[in-house]
């Protein structure tokens, strides 16, 4: 799920709740990302996680790259600080969260990865003191109990290591979001988009070493779909550049809510069974993302911070 600079716009939208093809295109968006976790689960098995990274995210900057060459020129300190600080958040949130599907299923970590959009406003009521709306911190309740069921469906606090390693990376992704908001609107989109993508690409094959983390043997289902992410999240990039233009934050929570449930339903397909109770915890976890997008009264459109 790579939603690094679709705010980075903000002009107005429209606030009829049509289905058109931008919501289409996201809804399209959403079913993607929620296959990108069986993929990255399987290929776990061949490949580290700095190594799938860094390749993932090659593959998407080196793509992008052509469409940005044209403007890379006016590439200034501003945006080359933007690209380098929002890089650094999806790298620890990606790498954390690829890290964590070594040891859990791809759906479990779908549902726990979704937790960060409750946590946003309270990170931001952190660091920004922005303080939370109602429907914020009955999100934040809703995915807390939600995250206890996913990730210990049987009771009890007995976290392991995949399940924490995906926490963490939920707080990283939150931060990612925090950092966008900061520059939002005043920056040019392609130009930090190419960076944040070289940065988080050359950031997991630096910190290979240091991890001992070996380049595995040549396989091409490990290059398949380290590349095929990659392209899939330089297309991901592009659309929600487009799309979230004119779709407004509630329309678009609701629409990206379903990215752990297209996860579930692909996961189940191929044979992924979470218990009862870790099935309820998605369902919780899903609501929050909701509730916490909420607006009661007059609502403000313009696009999602995701």
């Amino acid at each position: 799920m790579t939603q690094a600079a679709a705010v980075l716009d903000r002009p107005p939208a429209p606030s009829r709740w049509l289905i058109g093809r931008p919501e289409l295109a996201l809804i399209g968006v959403t079913m993607l990302w929620g296959g990108t976790f069986l993929i990255v689960h399987g290929a776990m098995t061949q490949s580290g996680p700095l190594y799938f990274v860094g390749l993932r995210f090659g593959t998407a900057a080196l793509l992008t790259l052509p469409l940005a060459i044209p403007v890379l020129r006016g590439l200034t300190w501003r945006e080359a600080w933007a690209g380098l600080v929002i890089g650094l958040g999806i790298f620890v949130g990606y790498t954390l969260q690829t890290w964590g599907l070594q040891t859990i299923s791809s759906s479990a970590s779908a549902f726990i990865t979704a937790a960060y959009v409750p946590l946003v406003p309270v990170l931001q009521w952190i660091i920004l003191r922005r303080r939370p709306r109602l429907a914020s911190w009955i999100g934040v309740a809703l995915a807390f109990i939600g995250l206890l069921l996913v990730a210990a469906p049987e009771g009890g606090m007995a976290l392991g290591r995949g399940e924490i390693l995906t926490l963490i990376s939920t707080v990283a992704i939150a931060l990612e979001i925090i950092f966008i908001s900061l520059w939002a609107g005043s920056v040019n989109v392609l130009r930090v988009t190419v960076v944040q993508l070289a940065v988080t690409s050359l950031l997991a094959f630096a910190c290979m070493v240091p991890a001992g983390e070996a380049i595995p043997p040549f396989s091409w289902a490990v290059v398949i779909a380290a590349c095929g992410l990659g392209a899939m999240t330089a297309i991901i990039q592009l659309v929600m550049n487009w799309a979230q233009r004119t779709v407004s934050p509630t329309r678009a929570t609701l629409i990206y809510a379903g990215e752990p449930v297209w996860a579930g339903i692909i996961g189940r397909i191929a044979g992924d069974r979470l218990p009862p109770m870790a099935l309820l915890g998605g369902v919780l976890i899903v609501a929050a993302v909701i509730v916490s997008e909420l607006r009661f009264g007059k609502q403000v459109d313009g696009p999602i911070p995701s």
